[in-house]
C-alpha cells in the first residue's frame, strides 16, 4: 500500500516512525508547506507523549508543498492526514474524491455536519475511511473491550475515563479552539469515542468545567447519561508545560472492577470474590497497530469494523455536546443523534 503523510508536525513524525515497523506500507510522499521539514529536519518537533522529532532520509520519497499534488498522484493509493484539526474534514473529503483511502488523525472534525460528510463521501467513493483513535489499539483498552462486550464483566453499574496534561505549547494552533477544539477535541475526544465502543450512544449529555485558554486551562467534567448507568468523562489540559501526561480508567459491573492508570497502575480485574488479578495487556507499539490495521483494511477494501468512522463521527457529536453543555452551566442535552 502506497502512502503520502500529510503533515509533519507532531503526529506527521509519530505516524512516520510506525510505519517503518509496517510492512505492507510503503512511504511514497510526504506533504508540508514547510522546507525544513520537508528536507527531513523534524528534530524541533514536541509533543504530550513519545520522544522528540528526529531527522529523516527523505530522499527516496516524493516531496510535496500542496496536498492537492498528493491527491493527484495516480501512484498514492492512501494518505495519512496528520494536519491542524480544522482542516481534516477538507482534506479528508477531497482525497475521497481523488480516489484515495484515508486514515485522518482524532478527531475526525470539529462538527457533526463535516464528519457527516466525510461518511457521505466515502460511501460514494468505496474507500476506507479511518479515524485514528488510538486508544483502540492500546493494550489495557482492548482487553478492557473484550470483557466488557463479551459480558464477562457482568451489567456494567458504573465507568470512569480521565486524561490529563499539559496545555499544549508546542504548536500555536492548538490553543485556538476554532482550529483544535480545545482540550475536549484534541484529548478527551480518546475517551468519548472509548465510551462508544464500549457502551453506544448515550441517553444524554451534561458537563461543567472551566475555559481559560489565556492561562492554559480546559477542564471539563462530562457525564453519559446511560437507561442503567452513568459514564463520568474528565480531565483536561492543566496549565502550560510542566503537568504530565496520564490517562486512566475504572469500569465497574457486577462481576468485577476493571482499573488502569498510565501512572503506575497495569490493569487489573478485581473480582467480585474479593481477588486482585493483574491482566496481561501485551502492550505493541499503539501507533504500529493502527496502522497495520489500517493498511490491512485499505488493501482489501475492507470496512474498519475495529475503527468504524461512524462511531469516530458519534464522538465528534457528543464532544459537541459535552462542550455545548459547559457553557449552559451542566444542562442536562439530550442525545437525538
Amino acid at each position: 500500500m502506497k502512502i503520502a503523510v500529510i503533515g509533519l508536525g507532531f503526529m506527521g513524525s509519530t505516524h512516520l516512525k510506525a510505519l517503518k515497523s509496517v510492512p505492507d506500507a510503503e512511504l511514497t510522499a510526504v506533504v508540508s508547506s514547510d522546507e525544513k521539514k520537508l528536507s527531513g529536519d523534524l528534530s524541533g518537533i514536541q509533543g504530550n507523549l513519545g520522544g522528540p522529532g528526529e531527522k529523516m532520509d527523505f530522499s527516496r520519497v516524493k516531496r510535496y508543498h500542496h496536498m492537492r499534488e498528493a491527491f493527484a498522484d495516480p501512484e498514492i493509493e492512501a494518505v495519512d492526514i496528520c494536519l491542524p484539526t480544522d482542516q481534516h474534514a477538507t482534506a479528508a473529503l477531497a482525497a475521497l474524491r481523488a480516489g484515495k483511502h484515508v486514515l485522518v488523525e482524532k478527531p475526525m472534525a470539529l462538527d457533526g455536519v463535516a464528519a457527516d460528510q466525510m461518511l457521505a463521501e466515502a460511501r460514494k467513493s468505496a474507500r476506507v475511511l479511518m479515524t485514528g483513535q488510538v486508544l483502540r489499539f492500546i493494550g489495557a483498552y482492548r482487553k478492557t473491550a473484550e470483557r466488557v462486550k463479551t459480558g464477562a464483566l457482568g451489567p456494567v453499574r458504573s465507568a470512569l475515563f480521565r486524561r490529563r496534561c499539559a496545555a499544549p505549547a508546542w504548536s500555536q494552533w492548538l490553543a485556538d479552539p476554532a482550529k483544535s477544539g480545545g482540550g475536549v477535541f484534541d484529548l478527551l475526544i480518546h475517551d468519548v469515542d472509548f465510551c462508544v465502543y464500549l457502551f453506544g450512544p448515550p441517553a444524554a449529555v451534561s458537563a461543567t468545567g472551566y475555559e481559560d485558554l489565556a492561562r492554559g486551562i480546559d477542564l471539563i467534567f462530562a457525564q453519559f447519561h446511560y437507561a442503567s448507568f452513568g459514564a463520568a468523562i474528565m480531565g483536561g489540559w492543566h496549565h502550560p508545560k510542566a503537568y504530565p501526561f496520564s490517562m486512566e480508567f475504572t469500569v465497574v459491573g457486577d462481576d468485577g472492577t476493571l482499573d488502569y492508570s498510565s501512572d503506575g497502575r497495569p490493569l487489573a480485574l478485581y473480582g467480585a470474590n474479593g481477588e486482585k488479578q493483574i491482566l496481561d495487556s501485551a502492550e505493541d507499539d499503539w501507533f504500529i497497530e493502527e496502522l497495520k490495521y489500517f493498511v490491512d483494511c485499505a488493501a482489501h477494501g475492507r470496512k474498519p469494523e475495529l475503527c468504524p468512522p461512524e462511531e469516530s463521527a458519534l464522538a465528534v457529536k457528543l464532544a459537541r455536546l459535552m462542550v455545548e453543555s459547559r457553557k449552559k452551566n451542566g444542562e442536562r442535552i439530550a442525545c437525538s443523534l
